[in-house]
């Protein structure tokens, strides 16, 4: 009889991970998903946060998502796109991090990246601002739309603390358990990238500066771009110019903030 395979110590060889932590991911994502039928999600991340999916946490967290589709419930985003930033933004390719709250709980506007909308949907109040400070910072022409893909496929992860929202109920799934999913994301960030910048715009935002170490990382904070607060310091924060310059500074690219003007070739 043949000797089993022996889990291998340290850090999962690539051959154990396709072999057990890929089966088991999915089986684990298949509660998330009910009626959704495919869900994405980069390889890298799938390694470094196995262990958060295997927590009893998520599996409450399942539990819960899964009972309130069961009742009626409509959630945002679609279960697809619940890991749409971290899909869109390998861990190795992270070179800014912009934290929202919760996604938007209109209809046809959350899909996964905090502050972005579908294409096609209003821009909302809070990026309507961001664009400004853009423009007044780097002299970008404001977009039309508000689809900020581009972003995320050149290194932003645009993370909201809690991945899910019930429609027209803000903050409905906040103390579920995706804080303390989310938390970990950003400790893997701060553990495992090198010169990033964490763009921390309001209160909420910036508590999670505490998961950061500032001798390896930038952190930018500034109110929150809300039509409320933006007049409180985050117009004229230049964040933007900042973040660029503190890249090259490392010897990384910058990034491209100007949006494609048509947001299919984000």
């Amino acid at each position: 009889m043949g000797r089993a395979a022996a889990r291998p110590t340290g850090i999962a060889t690539p051959a154990y991970f396709v072999r057990t932590v890929c089966p088991l991911f999915r089986l684990m994502l298949k509660g998330f998903l009910m009626s959704d039928t495919s869900v994405s999600l980069d390889e890298s991340w799938k390694a470094a946060l196995a262990g958060e999916f295997s927590s009893p946490y998520m599996q409450q967290l399942k539990s819960f998502l899964v009972a309130q589709k069961q009742v009626g419930k409509r959630i945002f985003p679609k279960g697809s796109e619940y890991f749409r930033a971290l899909d869109l933004t390998p861990i190795a390719n992270v070179k800014a991090v912009i934290l929202g709250q919760d996604p938007y709980h209109g209809l046809g506007q959350a899909h996964g990246l905090c502050f972005s909308v579908r294409p096609g949907v209003r821009v909302p109040p809070s990026l309507v601002n961001i664009y400004k400070e853009m423009e007044t910072d780097l002299g970008i022409t404001p977009a039309r739309h508000g689809f900020l893909e581009h972003w995320a496929r050149q290194g932003v992860l645009l993370l909201n603390s809690v991945l899910t929202v019930e429609e027209g109920q803000a903050a409905a799934h906040q103390g579920k358990g995706w804080e303390r999913f989310t938390d970990a994301v950003i400790r893997k960030v701060n553990d495992e990238c090198e010169s990033v910048v964490f763009m921390l715009w309001g209160s909420y935002a910036q508590r999670k500066a505490g998961f950061v170490d500032p001798a390896r990382h930038l952190v930018l904070r500034a109110p929150h771009p809300s039509p409320l607060s933006a007049h409180n310091g985050f117009f004229g924060c230049k964040h933007f110019s900042r973040a660029n310059a503190f890249l090259q500074s490392r010897g990384r690219a910058p990034i491209d903030w100007q949006l494609p003007a048509d947001p299919h070739g984000a």
